[in-house]
């Protein structure tokens, strides 16, 4: 599912389930010593995900893949990427630096968010735009799609600036004909080249998720040909 989203310059890994040979470093292992079970179980088979991942980019040798601030995946210096969990899924998402500046996935259930939420998350558009899709395409919770497209940006976005990223720095608006939504950062937020103001991505539902993926390159700064 992830792959038909993402250009062909980035190896992805999506699994439904938690594969019994997934296994951890003892550095990935004490991340997550004190946590629950289930944080655990989605802990370990993204990082299996992050490996088979890395290895279809051709990098053969398993290695750990640890965390940074705010929870963000330290990956080689060489590579670019992104992990995403949700109940029933696990997924990575991996580029050469030399292709890829950064990469953001992420996937939810395809269902509404909770009482509250949207007003939380969504700018005054947002919520009209959301409405309105919701009315014209109620099999897709857009509400949802939207939460999880702001996940993206901010998966993107944080490994280039370093700096928080809030919801209401982002104006998203989906073309649900193409798969497709656009991003603009508001007139307040410091960007730079690495990360313009005008970005693209692409969406899917499948499986009872929705996913959405952004792929920036390292040429324009822009998101990658081949589809975003």
């Amino acid at each position: 599912m992830l792959e038909k989203i993402l250009p062909t310059q980035v190896a992805s890994y999506e699994t439904y389930e938690d594969p019994a040979e997934a296994t951890l470093f003892p550095e990935e292992e004490a991340l997550i010593c004190d946590s629950v079970e289930s944080r655990r179980r989605e802990f370990t088979s993204g990082r299996y995900c992050a490996r088979q991942a890395l290895a279809r980019l051709g990098y053969s040798v398993p290695q750990p893949v640890l965390q940074g601030r705010r929870g963000a995946p330290v990956w080689p210096r060489s590579v670019r990427g992104s992990i995403t969990h949700c109940r029933g899924y696990r997924a990575a998402a991996v580029g050469s630096a030399s292709e890829v500046a950064s990469v953001g996935i992420d996937a939810e259930p395809n269902e509404p968010l909770p009482d509250g939420v949207l007003e939380v998350v969504a700018l005054p558009e947002e919520q009209v735009m959301v409405k309105e899709l919701l009315a014209d395409a109620p099999e897709v919770h857009w509400d949802r799609m939207l939460f999880s497209a702001k996940e993206s940006v901010y998966k993107t976005w944080y490994p280039l600036r370093r700096c928080p990223l809030e919801f209401e720095d982002a104006l998203i608006y989906f073309d649900p004909a193409e798969g497709t939504f656009s991003v603009r950062l508001g007139s307040h937020v410091r960007s730079a080249q690495d990360f313009p103001r005008e970005i693209a991505g692409r969406w899917i539902t499948e499986n009872g998720l929705v996913v959405t993926a952004i792929a920036l390159s390292v040429a324009s700064g822009s998101s990658v040909d081949s589809g975003l």
